[in-house]
């Protein structure tokens, strides 16, 4: 069985629909889709964040209180001078030409395009006090036992667990891996616009009830629920989590565990202006999907956060791929229903096109 890298999208594209996954990812059709707002705005945001975080000059700490005794004490990164390298590199990128040439066409005015940098500030103002300077510090922790940042964008995490029945490496990326300074767990860390396609996973603080009830019914047969991005979610989780702990026992890191957060830096609902103060304010509410998706039963027997079920579940969907699954079956009438309006390839779809034009009576 020839080996092949199957990414974490494809399987989502294949839950939400198998013939989508086979015109994208099997025939290689490109589809023509305009980024919305938000995905803009990640695309913008991620990649000046992990360019802030990397750059060494602009952790340099304050001048310690000579009252500290501790000479070989490693100072917390300076949030101001955190904020500040990320500023710099969302102006750069703000002002490329290029770049420029194709944003006048995302706003209407000027007023619009001022109010969309302000907004993307005030994220990275968020950000920072949210997060961003305690994982600057885990990241320089892990770069002073590493001798390298384990900063992205684009960080690959394979994982090898399905290869040798499969013949299938899965592979998930995020944005950084950082270590928790509390817990002393490896995090994996991904921009995303919004968290809206987690669903419940949000408000769900464990596997055992309604998360474990919402996968399971997604694939029972005799079952309407569909929920592809909540399933697809939880698969991303159990590809990140298996390749940062094959990636952390290559780091010699065995004994730490693993978790994954998500970071939404485009969601309108947390952003609010002060019109008074002339103020944009925004809130960044990280999302661990660690605790929602490890299983009690499984963790107690691997000492891991992992999830047998999930994991047994991603084995028969690669099951279903490489058996040229790719027909909807028993599922169209829900995939018409909840897919097809967004999809790309409805005009060259045959299962689409036999309903469009289907004779009645």
């Amino acid at each position: 069985m020839p080996e092949r890298t199957l990414s974490v999208a494809a399987l989502r594209t294949a839950l939400h629909c198998p013939r989508q996954y086979e015109f994208e990812h099997v025939q290689g059709l490109a589809a023509e889709e305009e980024p919305s707002p938000a995905e803009r705005r990640c695309s913008l945001l991620a990649p000046a964040i992990c360019a802030g975080l990397r750059s060494e000059s602009d952790f340099e700490p304050e001048p310690e209180p000579e009252t500290n005794t501790d000479s070989d004490a490693d100072p917390d990164p300076n949030p101001d001078y955190l904020e500040s390298a990320i500023h710099d590199e969302l102006r750069t990128r703000w002002d490329d030409p290029d770049r420029d040439r194709d944003r006048t066409e995302w706003f209407h005015s000027h007023a619009q395009r001022d109010h969309e940098r302000r907004v993307l500030e005030a994220t990275v103002r968020s950000y920072v006090e949210a997060v961003g300077t305690a994982h600057a510090t885990g990241i320089r922790t892990l770069e002073d036992e590493l001798g390298s940042e384990p900063v992205g964008p684009g960080l690959s995490l394979p994982s090898s667990r399905w290869r040798s029945k499969r013949g299938v490496t899965l592979k998930a990326t995020v944005d950084y891996v950082t270590l928790d300074a509390s817990t002393d767990h490896l995090t994996a860390v991904r921009f995303v616009p919004t968290t809206a396609p987690l669903g419940l996973l949000r408000y769900r603080p464990r596997w055992e009830g309604d998360v474990q009830a919402c996968f399971e019914d997604h694939f029972d047969p005799d079952e309407e629920r569909f929920e592809p991005a909540v399933v697809a979610s939880l698969i991303e989780t159990a590809v990140v989590l298996d390749g940062l702990r094959e990636r952390r026992d290559g780091w010699g890191l065995a004994d730490r565990h693993c978790r994954y957060v998500q970071i939404p830096v485009a969601d309108r609902s947390s952003t609010s202006v002060n019109w008074i103060r002339n103020r944009v304010e925004t809130n960044i509410e990280p999302v661990d999907l660690t605790s929602v998706y490890a299983d009690d039963h499984t963790v107690a027997q691997t000492f891991e956060h992992r999830n047998a079920t999930v994991e047994r579940q991603i084995g028969s969907v690669l099951e279903a791929l490489e058996a040229d699954g790719f027909e909807p079956g028993d599922r169209w009438a829900t995939i018409r229903t909840h897919v097809c309006a967004d999809c790309p390839y409805t005009v060259c779809c045959q299962d689409f096109l036999a309903h469009e034009v289907r004779f009645d009576g």
